[in-house]
């Protein structure tokens, strides 16, 4: 055998497999690894969307948080104020209260002051008609009685 012819033997039948491969076994892996790659790429910029998307959602998050916490310190800032205007309209409604009491029992007290001296003047009245009755020991009509009377309570 000769060497020369085996070596191109060899050659040919190995530029036959390259060419097969090439043909029929390189297109589809180099399609697969295309396809592997383009997986890849685009499972990448997912995730980078992602995280961008994530980013943009936390920013809006603790932006809503500090909108939520001005709007809770704004809302206990007006229910202090209410409450001190609450308070506020209680202490004026409990003076008025008390002035109306006390104005109540001021003319309740002058009232019954009145009366009071009313009945001693009637009282005293009755006990000096007695005590003329008694000084004068004489019989006294019911008409002169009465005018008596009236004279000494509209003096006293």
């Amino acid at each position: 055998m000769n060497l020369n012819l085996t070596i191109l033997g060899q050659a040919i039948a190995f530029a036959l497999f390259v060419w097969f491969c090439l043909k029929y076994v390189w297109p589809p892996l180099i399609g697969a690894l295309r396809d592997r790659q383009q997986k890849i790429a685009d499972g990448l910029e997912a995730a980078a969307k992602s995280q961008r998307d994530l980013d943009k959602a936390e920013q809006l998050l603790q932006q809503k948080i500090d909108e939520g916490r001005k709007r809770a310190q704004e809302l206990i800032g007006e229910a202090e104020k209410h409450s001190q205007l609450i308070i506020e309209e209680a202490r004026t409604a409990a003076t008025e209260e008390q002035n109306r009491i006390r104005k109540s029992a001021e003319e309740q007290l002058h009232a019954e002051a009145n009366r009071v001296r009313e009945e001693l003047r009637a009282d005293l009245a009755a006990l000096v008609i007695e005590g003329v009755e008694a000084i004068l020991k004489k019989e006294v009509d019911a008409k002169t009685h009465d005018d008596y009377l009236k004279q000494i309570t509209a003096r006293l």
